[in-house]
């Protein structure tokens, strides 16, 4: 019972950090009628315009609008990464001690895997931006 208990967390801290990957991923991505449209974002321009079908006069004022909130979006979603690494953090340091050598091993091989994609996902991210 104890290795299925084991098992059981091993599976849930990876698909966590699975997860957490794929929703930053997203949420990373340009949007808000930045380059690449409105991958990402459900209020990207280049999404209103093709949904809403949007003139060109409404595209020139929702424009604006779309880029005063950028700013704000971005604190947000920097403010909730932040949080969740923190929750993260947390409940890996609980599960830690639980793990024998080997798990914990597996799960810092998780967790660089999980780190390595996220600094890729970056560089390509900023590489897009420039």
């Amino acid at each position: 019972m104890k290795q299925t208990m084991k098992r059981n967390i091993l599976a849930f801290v990876a698909a966590l950090a699975i997860a957490l990957g794929g929703f930053v991923a997203v949420q990373a991505q340009p949007g808000l009628g930045g380059p690449g449209g409105g991958h990402g974002h459900a209020l990207g321009l280049q999404h209103l315009t093709e949904q809403l079908n949007l003139t060109s006069d409404q595209q020139t004022k929702v424009q604006p609008i779309l880029d005063a909130a950028k700013p704000q979006i971005a604190a947000i979603h920097q403010e909730a990464m932040q949080k969740m690494k923190g929750i993260m953090d947390g409940t890996l340091s609980q599960i830690r001690p639980l793990l024998t050598a080997d798990q914990q091993k597996k799960l810092d091989a998780v967790q660089k895997a999980h780190q390595d994609m996220m600094n890729a996902h970056k560089e390509l991210h900023d590489a897009m931006q420039q």
